[in-house]
């Protein structure tokens, strides 16, 4: 009989060292993937994680992305952390980045040609609370009739992906754009738009949020009684409650914690890099975001850091499929080996595998 059986205590150093392990082998595994793709492995690699920082050809122009790419995957990470750290599983996170960036763009284009410079934090604002409601659905369902939060959050984001085709074919569609699906676009209206900070950065205001949410982050885990409740609920839910723990009202704020940024990260999104609302708006930075907090351990820090990562992957994979003609999907199952890698490795250091005998996990 093969068995796992928890480990007592996980060793901490294994811990911290299967996520570099996990990227070491999941460049191993991708390079198979690509050589069996009848591509150099070495070079596809190269191509994806050396070229866009340090080839003097591409880097001027792929690290000021590194930022543009990173900030959302940030954002959203951090906030579904919180939930994940309690145990509350928000999978949905795609669908509060689209209902962020379509209240956000909304109220904007509601207020057009209006030229005042209170608009843009209005529109920031509208996107954190369009995101907050979005998750306040599944957060209430659960709290109110027990629902399942991770079908209920997966489901609203085709709702909203609806939504989002909806209003790119309609109430948001461009009167002056010959009937192309599609809004006004955000980024090319000075005080709708969310400009680069610094020139040749790529530091705008959503990178600044993601910063502030990291140290935002760190200092409510640490340092603030609702983070010692989501810690505590984590890793002892009866614990918690013995203690006092009110567990209804800690669904609803990490919920709606994670809906409001990840409706930051559209708004900063739809005003900046994708400059408009259309039916293919959202990139998939929901589910990526799930990938970047558990490759950062759910710890803010290690979420900056596998933030950057993925966006570099991002970055390198879109250099690779113009450079060796590698596919899209191709780049994805990349991305998709990592958490994988991440998983199965946290299972052996969680578990042991037990040959023979013992008591199955």
């Amino acid at each position: 009989m093969i068995a796992f059986v928890k480990r007592p205590q996980p060793s901490r150093a294994w811990m911290l060292a299967t996520p570099l392990l996990a990227v070491i082998v999941t460049m191993i595994l991708g390079g198979i993937l690509f050589a069996l793709m009848g591509k150099d492995p070495v070079e596809a690699i190269r191509t994806i994680f050396w070229d866009p920082l340090f080839n003097p050809q591409f880097a001027g122009y792929s690290r000021p992305q590194l930022l543009v790419k990173a900030a959302p995957l940030i954002l959203i990470a951090i906030g579904l952390s919180l939930g994940f750290k309690a145990g509350i599983w928000n999978i949905g996170a795609e669908g509060q980045y689209i209902m962020g960036a379509l209240a956000g763009a909304s109220v904007g284009l509601a207020l057009y040609p209006l030229d005042a410079w209170w608009i843009f934090p209005l529109m920031v604002v509208a996107g954190a609370v369009g995101g907050f409601l979005w998750a306040l659905i599944p957060a209430l369902l659960k709290t109110r009739f027990n629902t399942n939060e991770i079908l209920v959050s997966l489901m609203l984001v085709y709702v909203a992906e609806q939504l989002l085709a909806s209003a790119s074919l309609g109430l948001l569609r461009n009167p002056e754009g010959n009937g192309f699906p599609g809004s006004r676009n955000l980024s090319r209206i000075d005080w709708l738009s969310n400009p680069e900070l610094i020139p040749g950065t790529g530091a705008h205001w959503g990178v600044v949020a993601a910063l502030g949410a990291v140290v935002a982050a760190y200092v409510l885990l640490n340092r603030h009684l609702m983070g010692f409740q989501i810690r505590l609920t984590g890793e002892s839910p009866r614990a918690a409650g013995f203690a006092g723990v009110n567990a209804a009202r800690l669904v609803v704020f990490c919920l709606g914690t994670a809906g409001a940024l990840a409706g930051l990260a559209g708004l900063f999104e739809v005003t900046g890099p994708a400059g408009q609302i259309s039916i293919d708006f959202n990139a998939g930075y929901g589910f990526t975001a799930i990938i970047v907090a558990f490759l950062g351990r759910l710890h803010p820090v290690g979420i900056l850091l596998a933030g950057l990562l993925l966006a570099l992957t991002f970055i390198g994979g879109e250099l690779a499929q113009f450079m060796l003609g590698l596919p899209s999907s191709a780049i994805q199952v990349f991305q998709g080996m990592l958490l994988m890698t991440l998983l199965g490795m946290d299972i052996l250091v969680n578990y042991r595998l037990v040959i023979g005998k013992g008591k199955a996990a």
